[in-house]
């Protein structure tokens, strides 16, 4: 695959184009940015682990009913997914207060949230990716009202999903971000990565980060405890 192929390059992945329509390539990087981009480094091993985690959750929810955009996986750090059009937003859930929200609200990290929170922020890195709601949604015209209902449904269907899926891995869902697509069939998937990078994993017994809060933190090798992710996660889904 070769840089002329190359339609889009982010913070931890690129997407290439295939010779076929409607495929994409995403090739997982080792790169680590905190602080939207602010703190960036290479991580060896980082791309790995995140498509290895990613494939197992998606997976996991694919069987669940949820759509998503993973194909099938290529190699360690390559797989294809369908081509969808991305909705410019970061839907954040949380079930417990930690980062921005504590700082915003100013409750105390680890407030269990009743039901959840679901929260939008509008994906401008100009304007660096604020926090809007429904309203602004419409104004922006970004999603319809029926496109907005479903990714909510959805979200609250996988948190549903994970917060199970974690805790018999021993690990708490603080929160996590997602990311979702309209394929040109109309389907909307779910796209992007669900991965430590964009989650907060917490021990159950010890409450320690098994996730990119360490790196944010400056708290030492995100590694040993992405591949424990990783680790307990398949044990779980290899039983």
């Amino acid at each position: 695959m070769t840089d002329q192929n190359l339609i889009y390059t982010g913070k931890a992945k690129d997407l290439y184009r295939t010779d076929q329509p409607g495929i994409l390539k995403m090739v997982y990087k080792n790169q680590a940015t905190a602080g939207n981009g602010a703190k960036k480094e290479e991580i060896p091993g980082k791309g790995v682990l995140n498509q290895a985690i990613n494939q197992l959750i998606f997976t996991y929810l694919a069987e669940a009913g949820i759509p998503t955009h993973l194909v099938e996986v290529l190699n360690a750090r390559e797989e294809l997914v369908k081509e969808a059009q991305m909705f410019p937003l970061e839907v954040v859930f949380r079930n417990y207060a930690a980062g921005s929200f504590v700082k915003r609200l100013g409750v105390e990290k680890g407030t269990p949230i009743e039901d959840g929170v679901l929260e939008f922020f509008y994906k401008a890195d100009a304007l660096n990716d604020p926090f809007i709601n429904d309203d602004d949604i419409r104004f922006l015209q970004v999603a319809t009202e029926a496109e907005l209902q479903e990714i909510k449904a959805l979200t609250r269907r996988i948190n549903t999903l994970l917060v199970d899926l974690f805790k018999q891995a021993g690990l708490i869902l603080v929160d996590f971000k997602l990311e979702f697509g309209r394929t040109a069939a109309g389907e909307i998937v779910l796209a992007d990565e669900f991965s430590p990078d964009n989650a907060r994993l917490w021990d159950v017994e010890t409450k320690a980060s098994f996730d990119k809060d360490i790196f944010r933190n400056d708290e030492g090798d995100i590694i040993p405890f992405y591949e424990a992710v990783l680790s307990r996660l398949e044990a779980l889904t290899q039983a």
